[in-house]
């Protein structure tokens, strides 16, 4: 296994048997980085008013977790609802760790100037074998077509249209660094035609389609309780 992955809210940890070399938009660590852990950080509106900075807020709790240089998510779905899923091709193994949350949905070119909810998508997907920094740039457009694909399949509409994702999702790939043991040859492409592509675009499909339906049902649950305000 490339990581182990442990769920004690308000914190999801994920920590890798050694460095990996990572690409994506996170609050801390975005852009280029090598990372050993990630974590995600399950937080309460209350927790980010107006005089909170959340990059400040985002490190202290990340070293309240004990990972003071954790690559971090934050996100106020319910943590315990985090989904995995594997894709092997051609012996690449790509596997996907999301949390999806829908309260902030949006389609794409049609910004919504002030979200009305919290919800974001916070997605982690591991390839086990090194990319080349263009690989990795092109893996991460692939994760969020998967990712789009399964939020349109889906089929939540927003005005009418199919939405495409939140207003706060963010995006990280990782793969082991050129020359790591066990690793294999180091790969330079990773689109729809390739092993990679393929990989990634089947772990990232499953995993956020099933995320979005968890989260239907826990919203569909929470309306029928009674309550009025979006479920985390």
């Amino acid at each position: 296994m490339p990581f182990t992955l442990d769920c004690a809210p308000p914190f999801l940890t994920l920590r890798f048997a050694e460095p990996q070399r990572t690409l994506g938009w996170s609050l801390l660590h975005p852009g280029f980085a090598v990372a050993r852990d990630v974590v995600w950080v399950e937080v309460r509106n209350r927790d980010l008013g107006p005089s909170v900075d959340p990059l400040e807020f985002l490190a202290a709790r990340r070293a309240e977790a004990g990972l003071p240089d954790a690559l971090a998510f934050m996100t106020s779905r319910d943590i315990s609802r985090h989904h995995r899923a594997e894709r092997t091709v051609e012996g690449i193994v790509a596997t996907c760790v999301t949390t999806v949350g829908l309260a902030n949905a949006e389609r794409v070119g049609a910004r919504k100037l002030r979200a009305p909810h919290a919800g974001t998508i916070n997605t982690l997907v591991h390839v086990s074998v090194p990319l080349t920094d263009g690989a990795l740039v092109e893996a991460l457009s692939i994760v969020s077509e998967a990712r789009t694909a399964a939020i349109v399949d889906w089929g939540r509409a927003e005005p009418g249209a199919a939405v495409t994702g939140t207003g706060t999702d963010c995006i990280v790939v990782a793969s082991p660094q050129s020359g790591s043991p066990q690793s294999g040859p180091q790969q330079a492409y990773a689109g729809l035609h390739t092993a990679v592509g393929e990989a990634i675009g089947g772990a990232v499909y499953e995993a956020t389609l099933e995320g979005a339906g968890q989260w239907q049902q826990d919203f569909a649950a929470f309306i029928a309780a009674g309550n009025v305000a979006v479920p985390r």
